[in-house]
């Protein structure tokens, strides 16, 4: 079951009309006659072509276990399972697993012809080098922000990963960041959201698509925080899916629990589906929103509705904008904008062939340079679009090792890879669009990713990036601060260096550590 929740004090549970009941006595079923008497309570209590219907494509698509395990469970559970069941397209998942199993590799093969044919972007504005391009990007800026002015623009974060790689036990959006502060990640992008909303004299709606594992914990954090001082009417919660995981060997799905599928989510590129079944594209689109800022929970340097780069989307009538840093080598594992033969798209580093990731141009510079930074622009109809598309973009299939319940009800941990997953990425939709853009972002400054306990892109090096990054605001200002004097600024207090030039005193200095909130 999902919950979909479209405003903060508005948390519902959504099921699909009569899967509720209550008051029933337990279901008696002994004999052989058992499966009978269960189908005609269920017909009695959800309608007897459900259950048949279902039945029937349990069976239709090699997931009959499930169905027998159906009828073993005691009610509460017969209930639950059944509404999970209900949720699964079992012919989609049918075909996914086929098309592995089989040995068809087509898609495979065609992202690796479409890699060997990658050139650089061709559709792209480059960080200003001249003041023609200073005069381009500050013309942008002032688009953005009467975009924001005009009430055109909302945020998704895509928060429904869990702070597991950080060896932090809750949904990764809680994780503390600020270097002096201590503030959430999620703190801080509200934070941003809500001076934005300041700055252009009008709220921007903000979106967080959670997942089953951190959807009640987020919801609950942001109640706890009065949602960080957002208004309510602002805030949305929306769920994505998930999609269960199948036994590479026969396709039958596999099992966390008894009468519980062993589910993942199914990939930022689930979006566009949670944004569709929550309603939140039809509320949006009625109140004059055009343009869906959307950023991942994990960069806290994000720009969130940077004006600029909302300003160059629009500039461009583009229906997809991405922004890009430059790679800091060819090996780091970052997708990466291309054009092949024309169209925009990114590719998965893991896609690249390694003569591809590390062609040169003729000046011994790295071709395929455009990182993806996972931050991208929308236009709302371009999402609707592709939401009601079921081929808009592919799905990405990935072995992984995935502990089980087996027939016996034991816990099976395996070592080697035993099962497949499938996702979405929402970058897939860049060949989709009519007209896209990739801008270019100042790496120090936009992209400082939290996503390893230790080492590169960890917290360590996103909190040192924060304080290097507002210690060049501070003496752009005019004022004084060592390098080993902890500092945050909020972004209540400013978001850029010329709205701490505009609050900060010239000549004032800083010897022990600073808080600008």
């Amino acid at each position: 079951m999902t919950w979909q929740t479209l405003h903060y004090e508005s948390v519902a549970r959504a099921t699909d009309a009569g899967i509720w009941f209550a008051g029933s006595e337990p279901l008696q079923c002994e004999g052989s006659g058992a499966n009978t008497t269960l189908m005609m309570k269920w017909g009695e209590m959800i309608g007897m072509g459900a259950t048949e219907t279902l039945q029937q494509r349990l069976l239709e698509t090699g997931q009959a276990h499930l169905w027998n395990l159906l009828l073993t469970l005691p009610q509460d559970q017969q209930t639950a399972f059944h509404a999970q069941l209900t949720e699964i397209d079992w012919g989609l998942i049918r075909t996914l697993w086929q098309s592995q199993a089989s040995g068809d590799h087509d898609a495979a093969a065609q992202v690796k012809a479409a890699a060997s044919r990658a050139q650089p972007p061709e559709h792209l504005v480059r960080q200003p080098a001249n003041a023609a391009d200073r005069e381009a990007w500050q013309k942008a800026r002032e688009v953005g922000l009467q975009m924001l002015r005009d009430g055109k623009v909302a945020a998704v974060v895509v928060a429904g990963g869990q702070g597991t790689r950080l060896g932090f036990d809750q949904p990764k959006g809680m994780f503390p960041i600020g270097p002096v502060s201590g503030h959430s990640l999620f703190q801080i992008f509200c934070e941003q959201i809500n001076a934005r909303g300041r700055q252009a004299g009008r709220a921007v709606p903000y979106g967080i698509m959670t997942s089953d594992a951190t959807h009640a914990a987020t919801v609950a954090y942001f109640y706890e925080h009065q949602r960080f001082d957002l208004l309510a009417s602002h805030v949305s919660f929306f769920q994505q899916a998930s999609l269960p995981a199948v036994d590479a060997g026969t396709g039958q799905a596999l099992l966390s629990g008894a009468g519980q599928l062993a589910l993942s989510p199914d990939g930022h590129g689930g979006m566009l589906r949670a944004l569709l079944s929550s309603g939140l594209l039809d509320q949006w689109q009625s109140e004059g929103i055009e343009t869906v800022f959307y950023h991942q929970v994990d960069n806290p340097t994000t720009q969130v509705c940077d004006p600029a780069f909302l300003g160059f989307h629009a500039l461009h009538q583009a229906e997809v904008s991405t922004k890009v840093v430059a790679k800091r080598d060819a090996a780091e594992k970052m997708g990466v904008a291309v054009s092949v033969d024309g169209v925009s798209q990114i590719i998965e580093y893991s896609d690249l062939p390694p003569e591809v990731a590390t062609k040169t141009d003729k000046r011994g510079r790295l071709l395929l340079w455009a990182g993806n930074t996972a931050i991208h622009a929308f236009q709302l109809e371009f999402l609707r679009r592709m939401a009601t598309d079921g081929q808009a973009f592919p799905f990405h299939i990935a072995r992984k090792a995935v502990p089980y319940v087996n027939a016996d009800g034991q816990l099976v941990t395996p070592v080697q890879p035993n099962a497949f997953k499938f996702e979405q990425f929402i970058f897939d939709l860049l060949p989709a669009a009519k007209t896209s853009l990739i801008v270019e972002a100042n790496r120090a400054a936009e992209f400082n990713p939290v996503k390893n306990q230790e080492g590169a892109d960890s917290p360590e090096t996103c909190r040192a990036a924060l304080q290097t990054m507002h210690r060049q605001w501070v003496r752009a200002a005019g004022a004084k601060i060592g390098e080993n004097v902890p500092i945050e600024i909020s972004p209540l207090y400013a978001l850029d260096a010329e709205q701490v030039g505009r609050r900060l005193g010239a000549g004032e200095e800083f010897t022990s550590a600073i808080f600008l909130n």
